[in-house]
């Protein structure tokens, strides 16, 4: 059964879907003159282009054109989280997009009273658009999703993102454990996308051992909505990020032994932290 409508948080979904276009408009228009596009880096593989910037100062004008109460939360231009904050990365898979690699997208979460409850992925360059809603299900380019049925790690493909925060040793010795687990392992260095792609069924699992918020609070929900496990990132001091495990719902305990990671019962997904308030 969906869960009942809170009128802020469908105002919020409807504005959420012309926001996602637009700002994937403008990202493509980037993309497809790179040539003529300022990239640098912030960090070693750290990049940052043009784009970035511009993307997200658009997302956040429009938020504070029709929302001005809410907050911003934004890999570029940091910011605070309230009631209502909106989690923004305007180009997740940067690296790639530099190089002309289409595996980028703009992720757009929205959380109320601490609780996710909407997220969008638009991947131009792919032609995909993920969209959810917590309580309503998921949908790519308006179609539902859901998580693949896969039911044993042996033959199961799982990706892992790499944080420079952690040692090379520690993603080398989990990579070498779901390989010896018998998954096949890859990495496509978009964690949002590696997100979208368990909701949809194209990967079986996604983890790493830290991630920033703005990389996952949209497709948690995405995930989430599409039947797949999620651990519970939001959770302690999540503005500094935390480790993340999405995964197809038969091979997540497992996955999550191997990886030596933690999921919250299947009951809890998306669960609201003690002392907030669900948005529905």
């Amino acid at each position: 059964m969906s869960a009942p409508l809170n009128p802020d948080v469908t105002l919020r979904f409807l504005a959420l879907q012309g926001l996602a276009a637009e700002a994937a408009a403008l990202a493509m228009r980037y993309f497809d003159n790179r040539d003529a596009m300022a990239v640098s880096l912030k960090g070693a593989q750290d990049w940052l282009t043009e784009a970035d910037g511009a993307v997200e100062a658009l997302i956040r004008a429009r938020i504070a054109e029709v929302f001005p109460q809410d907050s911003v939360l934004g890999e570029e231009g940091g910011g605070e989280v309230s009631e209502r904050v909106w989690i923004v990365d305007p180009i997740d898979g940067t690296s790639n997009f530099a190089h002309g690699d289409r595996t980028w997208c703009i992720s757009i979460g929205f959380l109320l009273n601490g609780t996710p409850e909407l997220g969008c992925i638009a991947a131009p360059a792919l032609g995909e658009t993920y969209l959810a809603r917590r309580g309503h299900g998921a949908t790519l380019n308006g179609k539902p999703i859901k998580a693949a049925a896969t039911d044993t790690i042996t033959r199961a493909t799982l990706e892992h993102g790499w944080s420079p925060r952690l040692p090379v040793g520690r993603f080398i010795d989990t990579v070498r454990a779901l390989f010896e687990a018998g998954a096949n392992v890859k990495r496509s260095a978009s964690g949002a996308m590696g997100l979208a792609s368990v909701a949809c069924g194209r990967s079986d699992g996604y983890l790493e051992g830290h991630i920033d918020s703005w990389d996952v609070a949209a497709g948690i929900v995405i995930a989430s909505e599409a039947g797949a496990r999620v651990s519970d990132f939001f959770s302690g001091d999540w503005t500094n990020g935390n480790p993340i495990l999405v995964a197809a719902p038969a091979v997540a305990e497992e996955t999550a032994r191997v990886a030596g990671l933690s999921l919250p019962s299947p009951a809890s997904a998306l669960a609201v932290s003690p002392g907030s308030k669900a948005g529905d």
